[in-house]
């Protein structure tokens, strides 16, 4: 019989500013890779210019007017798409019901946001450059959901882990890692750097590696994608 839970369908995509491997950075061919997806949650990275006061790579109203998406309120600057680059994009209809922005330990900036949506948690991430900080912002992840209500929950984004089977044991055992397909480089994908960790009670219908070419030049990273389902 076929499953009849209703599935969402997430997605995951470094942006690398809008910066394609042109070298232009065109937010609007970005736009139209998120359209492509037909995702109702995306989790972007590197979502906001890395200089000054850290202005949107990607606009807001160009989201709002240009897509059926809307952008989760995660900045406190008022330029800002996301935090620490994190952004989170709900398909209209869909709304949140609170927002935490989370500084992550390491040697360069990081942050995490998690976003309470109906009886799911997103968390949207984007780990560092060095496993020892990976593994230490992954442990601080863990201890801010052990002091929220247990839900089913989804950390996804860009792990920056090169490694099939190590360096992200510190989601086991309330985690199920999984990586849809190579997603870096976006030319030659190498490497599944994008990757989703299934909480309790959430279960993987589909996921996969959107590779249409203009996904292959509108950033270095291509765009993952997971259809999940509550289960239960």
């Amino acid at each position: 019989m076929e499953d009849q839970k209703p599935k969402l369908r997430l997605a995951t995509y470094n942006i690398r500013k809008c910066i394609g491997l042109d070298r232009r950075r065109d937010p609007g061919r970005i736009l139209d890779v998120l359209n492509s997806l037909d995702a109702d949650i995306i989790a972007l990275q590197e979502a906001d210019r890395r200089m000054g006061n850290r202005p949107a790579a990607l606009p807001r109203e160009m989201i709002e007017t240009g897509s059926d998406f809307v952008p989760l309120a995660l900045d406190e600057s008022g330029v800002s798409l996301g935090w620490h680059g994190n952004a989170i994009l709900l398909r209209k209809g869909l709304e949140a019901n609170g927002v935490h922005r989370l500084e992550l330990p390491g040697l360069e900036p990081r942050g995490a946001v998690i976003a309470a949506l109906g009886d799911l948690d997103i968390v949207g991430v984007h780990l560092g450059l060095m496993r020892r900080h990976r593994q230490e912002q992954l442990a601080a992840i863990r201890e801010a959901l052990a002091r929220m209500p247990p839900r089913p929950r989804v950390i996804l984004g860009d792990f920056n882990e090169w490694s099939e089977r190590r360096g992200l044991e510190m989601l086991e055992p309330d985690f199920t890692l999984h990586a849809p397909g190579l997603s870096y480089h976006a030319a030659h994908p190498v490497a599944a750097l994008d990757r989703l960790a299934l909480g309790p009670g959430i279960g993987l219908r589909d996921a996969g590696v959107l590779q249409t070419p203009l996904a292959r030049r509108a950033s270095d990273h291509l765009p993952v994608w997971a259809d999940i389902a509550l289960e239960g």
